[in-house]
Formats: structure tokens, sequence, C-alpha cells
């Protein structure tokens, strides 16, 4: 029997498809609310107006045995009903927030399913524990990299890179320092706490894309390496019922 550390099953990875035809792959976790479970990922994963992105459905990864890592199932889950999005999106005053939450149908997971997920407790509730320049862990598949054996997430480590609790540039989110890539977005952005249990991670952020300085000389300057992570208690709107 593999013992796997708890966290390395909040995490899937999140393929969008148009019919049958593979489009992106990208990363997601679960999150449970009074007994109704999501896939939680970035907005721009299920639908993108620039990029002309409009997948119909997407595909997660699910563990099936809690002794053999190496068997899995794969989950399939529409993104329309009749024309409307099942999934739930929200915005604030700045505007949209490219965080998006899938309602998973769990009568229709196998029986042996075997996944955890982050809770509503796993929020961050006291804002001076996230101190600028707080080590952070982003989990997920960049560049769909991953254990393909055992079908398990990588880590990536970056720092709280603007004030934690502050809107950044009036935005909903904050700045990460570290080096994320594409297939990252949609990754749960992580704090190592004190907390008792198997799961002793709070869940600051989702992360959403790389930030670019405007006006940065592309020849001479180069990228800043900073990350857009937007505020994870957003999930207690999209998720409220």
């Amino acid at each position: 029997m593999v013992e796997v550390e708890p966290l390395l099953l909040t995490a899937t990875q999140v393929s969008t498809f148009s019919g049958n035809v593979l489009l992106t792959r990208a990363s997601g976790f679960f999150f449970k609310r009074d007994g109704r479970l999501y896939v939680v990922t970035s907005r721009h994963v299920l639908s993108d107006e620039a990029s002309r992105h409009f997948p119909d459905r997407v595909e997660l990864l699910m563990h099936t045995d809690r002794e053999d890592l190496t068997r899995f199932s794969v989950h399939s889950c529409l993104l329309f009903n009749n024309g409307t999005a099942n999934w739930h999106q929200g915005q604030d005053s700045a505007g949209a927030i490219d965080v998006a939450a899938l309602e998973i149908d769990q009568s229709t997971l196998p029986a042996d399913v075997h996944l955890r997920w982050f809770t509503p407790g796993h929020l961050l509730q006291e804002l001076r524990s996230a101190e600028i320049g707080a080590p952070l862990v982003l989990l997920g598949y960049p560049l769909g990299f991953h254990d393909t054996v055992h079908h398990l997430p990588v880590a990536r480590h970056a720092i709280i890179a603007s004030a934690f609790g502050v809107r950044f540039q009036r935005q909903g989110y904050f700045l990460t320092d570290g080096r994320a890539h594409r297939g990252s977005s949609g990754s749960p952005v992580l704090m190592k706490c004190a907390a008792d249990g198997d799961m002793p991670w709070k869940l600051l952020g989702v992360h959403s894309s790389r930030m670019d300085m405007g006006g940065r000389d592309s020849v001479h300057d180069e990228s800043l390496g900073l990350n857009c992570a937007w505020y994870a208690d957003i999930l207690m709107t999209l998720t409220s019922g």
C-alpha cells in the first residue's frame, strides 16, 4: 500500500473538449460545501472569448483505488444544458472574476472513487497570517506535466508578492512570485498552516495567469515572473447554492 499525502488527491487535470476533439489541458481542484462537490478551475479554461476557446465538456481524472494509485477513471462533465452554462462564475465592481466552479453529480461517480477536497474551513480567516513574502505552493499540471503512472500533480514554489487582502490595482486578485506555465491555470494557491488533521493547508487563491508589466521592452527587459491569484473567498459566493 502506498501512503500518499492527502493534499495530492485534491487536484485533478482538467481536459477540455469540443465533441471528441481535445482542446486544452489545465488544472483544477475539488471543493465541497454543504454536501455538494465542485471542481474549481479558471473561468477562461471553460470559456474564453479572447482566444475563441469554447469547449462543450471537460474530463477529470479521479483515482479509484486507495492502495493502487495507477488505477483511475475519467469523469466527463457537460458544460452546458440547453445552452445555459452549468458552471458558476462571478464578477465584482471591477468586472469578471477568472474563477469557475462546476458542480459534480456525485451519483455518477464510481462507487470506489478516491479523492479529497477543500472545504470552507480551508479558507483563510486571519489575513495577517499571510505576510508579504510568505511561501506558497501551486499544485497542478504545468505544461501538462505530472506523474503519468500514478496520475498525481506536481507542486511549484511561489511567494506572496503583493499585500494580501488588498485588491491589486482594484482587481479581485493578489500577486504571487514564482515560475508558472501554461496548464497551471486553475491550480490552488496554498499556504502551510499549523492546523491539526491530515490537510494542514489554507486555500488562499486560484492561480489564473502570468502578469507582466505594461510597456515592458520585450527585447531588453526580462519578464517579472509575477502571477495573478484570485482570492479564494469567491468560492463562498459561487457555491452558495
